[in-house]
C-alpha cells in the first residue's frame, strides 16, 4: 500500500470516528430535547458542554495532524454548536 492511500485510509478513519462522537451528542442533545416537559438539569448541560469541549479538542487534533482537513472540522463542530444553541433556546422558552 502507498504512502498516499495509507493517508487517506487514516483521514476516512478519523473521519468516520468523529462522525461517530457526533452522533453521541447529537442523541444526547435529542434525548434533552425530548424532554423538555421535565425541569432544566444543569448536570446534563455540563455533561453535554463537557462533551463538546472534548469533541472540539478531538476536532483541533485530527486538524493539526493532518487526519482532517479544516473545513470538514469547523463543519462538524458547527452543527453540533447549531443543535446545541436550539436546545437551549427551548429551555430558555420553555422557563418562561
Amino acid at each position: 500500500m502507498a504512502a498516499s492511500e495509507t493517508m487517506i485510509d487514516l483521514n476516512e478513519k478519523a473521519l468516520r470516528l468523529l462522525r461517530e462522537d457526533a452522533d453521541k451528542i447529537e442523541k444526547l442533545i435529542a434525548i434533552q430535547m425530548e424532554n423538555l416537559t421535565t425541569r432544566k438539569c444543569p448536570l446534563y448541560e455540563e455533561v453535554l458542554d463537557t462533551q463538546m469541549y472534548g469533541f472540539s479538542r478531538a476536532v483541533d487534533f485530527a486538524v493539526r495532524t493532518g487526519l482532517l482537513v479544516e473545513g470538514a472540522g469547523k463543519l462538524l463542530i458547527s452543527q453540533l454548536e447549531r443543535n446545541l444553541a436550539i436546545l437551549y433556546e427551548a429551555l430558555e422558552k420553555k422557563e418562561e
